[in-house]
């Protein structure tokens, strides 16, 4: 196993007073897809956000290794684009601000990311291609362009809240088999929240179950028969 991407030591997170999860520890790791499972209310948005940095951890703490110096991590949340005439390329292209000049302008090389992050998820053959308005999409369409926008950035570490959300079945597989693809060849280091037990279980490399009680991590021989105490299954 390669050097950890993420390492957390007793990591307690939550919002102001209120602890939701606390001591937690693990390290996530280059070229691994990570599924986060558990129920609603343990945490997982929680503990991505603070990865994230997009909110402070309540103590403990976490170390991101990383060689990149701009976004080491890029983090593709659930929320809905309320967008009408934006088009699929000027999604995937706010990938590419944390690299542009004070006036936004995009390079030669910027677009060339832009292409190529298209092109990994398959955009590249979508109908009206990447000029597409974003409105009339379907939900596995946007949810490949918000992967897309992660992979602009060139970020070592993508973290994903739900990225399955609202599909379908065969959308749900072509989404973790797609993340899955992303992880092995290009090393990325890969953590989704997911409830989908099935597809984390045949398609993730590793599994870490969030507990209203703790952590419980990777994937044991008794995995399986935590993870249905767990969902009361």
């Amino acid at each position: 196993m390669s050097n950890a991407s993420i390492t957390t030591n007793n990591l307690t997170i939550g919002y102001g007073r209120k602890i939701i999860q606390s001591n937690l520890s693990f390290e996530l790791h280059e070229g691994e897809l990570v599924a986060m499972l558990g129920r609603n209310g343990c945490g997982k948005s929680t503990l991505l956000r603070t990865l994230a940095s997009l909110q402070p951890a309540l103590a403990g703490s976490f170390v991101v290794n990383s060689t990149a110096t701009t976004r080491p991590i890029a983090v593709v949340l659930t929320d809905k684009l309320l967008m009408d005439t934006t088009t699929v390329y000027d999604v995937v292209a706010m990938g590419r601000y944390p690299y542009t000049s004070f006036l936004g302008r995009l390079t030669d090389e910027d677009n060339r990311w832009i292409d190529e992050a298209l092109q990994a998820v398959g955009l590249d053959q979508l109908d009206g291609g990447s000029a597409r308005p974003i409105k009339g999409l379907s939900d596995g369409e946007l949810a490949r362009v918000m992967i897309a926008k992660a992979l602009a950035q060139q970020s070592p570490i993508i973290l994903l809240d739900e990225p399955t959300a609202h599909l379908d079945v065969p959308n749900r597989r072509m989404i973790v088999k797609l993340l899955q693809r992303l992880a092995h060849e290009q090393r990325k280091t890969i953590l989704i929240s997911t409830h989908e037990l099935d597809l984390a279980m045949e398609m993730t490399d590793r599994i870490l179950l969030l507990q209203h009680n703790g952590l419980l991590l990777d994937t044991p021989a008794n995995m399986q028969t935590a993870i249905q105490q767990a969902f009361n299954i």
